[in-house]
């Protein structure tokens, strides 16, 4: 297993305890929601204030342990993130910065009352302004290519739209609420650096580790099941195709790229931007480039892109 990963099996309060002050860049985690959901060795089930105190103690911790210019993204579910919102921002002072809609397109179907087809993610700073924000590093493609377009691409907004780890995805692993590499691969790109650690007190099946590993940054992952910790361990050992799910549009096509220079050129850049951790989605994007531009790339002889 890399060095730079450290893996801790015990309880996230007293671990984080543990770490020094100002020591992590970066948190991104999802805790456990309240919602009886059964981990194993643990239940997922407080009293409502009982869960409240929990929230304020870890994410007290989580504070202390952010660097001055440090960001945490916190998933939660509808009921209780009213209540995370308010102990980040009256409690702890801490600043808000974005509420994230994760959209999928498939969960739990409801016969009474409309079934749910999104989760939430918060994202605060411990300062205002002061706060690593990589835009370049997270866009997306353009729908069409402008001149006074920025072609690194447009700010990919609040609301995100990735597949659920469907039980049929090669990377499921038997946890209940494994989420997606691609959120973790926005939130890490976006708000550290290489070489930052970054973190997460409830690692679960190891996303966050996994996706920390291919984009050079050290990390730490908690968790109190040693199931868990053995599945983390296990994946990090399994060979790297590309991250298992991507944001659609980072395969999208601009239209208007008819001139054959901007045309190669795009195509270049546009996979060391936007496919860079996504190696398998290559071939589909090419294939949509000589779908789209098949009579002018024939008439220009640009074959030699696609090989």
């Amino acid at each position: 297993m890399d060095k730079e990963l450290t893996i801790i099996c015990g309880d996230a309060l007293k671990e984080l305890q543990k770490l020094p002050d100002e020591s992590v860049r970066l948190i991104v985690t999802d805790p456990p929601y309240n919602l009886n959901k059964d981990y194993g060795n643990n239940q997922d089930k407080l009293e409502f204030e009982e869960y409240l105190e929990f929230s304020r103690r870890w994410l007290t911790e989580a504070k202390r342990i952010l660097t001055e210019d440090g960001t945490i993204y916190v998933f939660m579910g509808m009921r209780y993130i009213s209540y995370v919102y308010e102990i980040l921002e009256q409690k702890l002072e801490m600043h808000f910065n974005s509420w994230i809609t994760w959209f999928y397109t498939q969960g739990i179907g409801k016969t009474k009352g409309f079934s749910p087809r999104h989760d939430d993610i918060l994202m605060f700073t411990k300062h205002p302004k002061k706060f690593v924000f990589n835009l370049d590093a997270i866009r997306v493609p353009q729908k069409f290519y402008r001149s006074i377009n920025n072609m690194r691409g447009a700010n990919p907004g609040n609301v995100w739209e990735f597949s659920h780890m469907h039980y049929c995805n090669k990377n499921r692993k038997k946890h209940p609420t494994q989420k997606p590499e691609g959120l973790y691969e926005r939130m890490i790109l976006a708000s550290s650096d290489e070489g930052d650690l970054v973190m997460d007190p409830f690692v679960g099946s190891g996303t966050l580790l996994r996706v920390c590993q291919q984009t050079n940054r050290k990390g730490i992952g908690i968790d109190i099941n040693p199931e868990y910790i053995a599945m983390t361990e296990e994946r990090l050992t399994e060979p790297f195709t590309g991250f298992d799910s991507i944001d659609e549009r980072m395969k999208r096509v601009p239209g208007d790229l008819n001139d054959p220079q901007i045309r190669a050129e795009y195509v270049k850049n546009h996979i060391h931007w936007f496919l860079q951790n996504h190696p398998d989605a290559v071939t589909e994007f090419l294939d949509e480039v000589k779908t789209k531009y098949q009579k002018k790339i024939h008439k220009t002889e640009q074959l030699s892109l696609f090989r």
